[in-house]
């Protein structure tokens, strides 16, 4: 069942969430004098967004966005899932599923889904159209919470459904970024008599038999060096997420915070100031998400779900791969380095790898401009 579904944020808990974070108490709060976000968010900046929160940003303004799509809830695999849909112009736009990851929500796409769906508005050529499906992943946001914990492949199946059984895209195309590269990814191993051409931008899958030449064994040295002050997020959500649930559910500047890390440390930031890659209503749009929809607990559950699942690896067979055309956008701030490109060709059809000229892991948010002009140009070459 497909049921029409209207974003609205009752005026009673909206006063509660900007009563706590008013009352918040910053006073007990300290950090080292060196300050700087090399220790966690800075103090200094979330009282700054803190106070900008409660006296200056509109919630309804960006509701009334995120309503001004179609919005849906659909019954899929038990689970009711919410996804924005916006039908593209012109008389045959391609179907796209755009999948998000955390601490990612579908608002990383306002910004890009209609010149995605009506190039014509903004210079483009109607022929580029493309009819764009965004859901909400399970625990994430609107959508349902399921019973434990999922991983990507799961997740990946439940997305499929949506797109083949539920919307009738028996072919269709697939971009994702921070998880929404594993659920791609799993979408088109899995399922590629549907999804008939993937992109991602963010390097996180893995091959069983791991780095093969002397370029692929530096670049996996590097990394576990590079990932070590990443780590920590990583491995709370991954072994006892419910632990760090508790210490959130009533705390919206908790959540904020622990949200605001990541924006900064895997943004293309410049002086050390994340309001140059992202503005305060953006950062405050998607935290909001997580707050009124209470799901920032289950949202963790999705690293949980990949350790039981079995880990980062795509392919753990010999002879096997993506065979549907891939896409690879190499995001200079990217939280975690690509591996060469010989590594990802054993797992993926690589058709297109781009290394582009900035931006960092929340590209469709960060630099929307150069992420639309790179997706136009890897789809445009893909037949459905």
């Amino acid at each position: 069942m497909i049921t029409p579904y209207k974003i609205h944020v009752s005026d009673e808990q909206l006063n509660k969430v900007l009563t706590k974070v008013k009352n918040y108490p910053f006073e007990d709060c300290y950090m080292p004098v060196d300050e700087g976000w090399e220790y966690g968010t800075n103090l200094s900046y979330l009282k700054e967004i803190c106070d900008y929160w409660v006296n200056s940003y509109d919630w309804r303004k960006f509701e009334a966005k995120l309503n001004s799509f179609e919005n849906y809830i659909a019954d899929v695999d038990d689970l009711k899932i919410h996804y924005i849909i916006e039908k593209g112009s012109g008389e045959n736009p391609k179907p796209l599923l755009l999948v998000h990851g955390w601490p990612g929500s579908v608002t990383e796409f306002m910004h890009i889904i209609e010149p995605l769906a009506h190039p014509e508005r903004f210079g483009g050529n109607i022929e580029d159209a493309y009819t764009v499906i965004a859901p909400s992943l399970p625990g994430f946001a609107f959508s349902s919470r399921p019973k434990r914990p999922m991983g990507p492949r799961a997740m990946a199946k439940t997305l499929n459904t949506l797109m083949v059984d539920v919307l009738g895209y028996t072919k269709y195309l697939a971009q994702g970024g921070d998880w929404g590269s594993a659920i791609c990814s799993w979408i088109a191993y899995e399922y590629p008599t549907n999804c008939k051409g993937m992109h991602f931008n963010f390097p996180t899958m893995r091959h069983y038999a791991g780095p093969q030449t002397e370029e692929e064994k530096e670049w996996d040295k590097n990394l576990v060096t590079e990932q070590i002050m990443n780590d920590g997020y990583r491995t709370q959500q991954a072994t006892k997420p419910q632990t760090l649930s508790y210490g959130m559910t009533d705390s919206p500047v908790g959540i904020a915070a622990w949200l605001l890390d990541k924006f900064y440390h895997w943004s293309d930031v410049q002086n050390n100031d994340i309001e140059t890659s992202h503005s305060k209503d953006d950062l405050l749009t998607n935290i909001m998400v997580y707050v009124v929809t209470n799901s920032f607990n289950s949202s963790t559950w999705i690293y949980y779900g990949r350790r039981e699942e079995g880990g980062r690896y795509l392919i753990t067979e010999p002879n096997k791969k993506v065979e549907v055309p891939t896409g690879c956008a190499l995001f200079p701030a990217e939280m975690m380095s690509w591996p060469p490109r010989s590594y990802f060709e054993r797992m993926y059809n690589i058709t297109r790898w781009t290394k582009m000229p900035k931006g960092g892991h929340f590209a469709a948010m960060e630099v929307p401009e150069i992420w639309l002009k790179e997706i136009r140009e890897f789809f445009k070459t893909i037949q459905l």
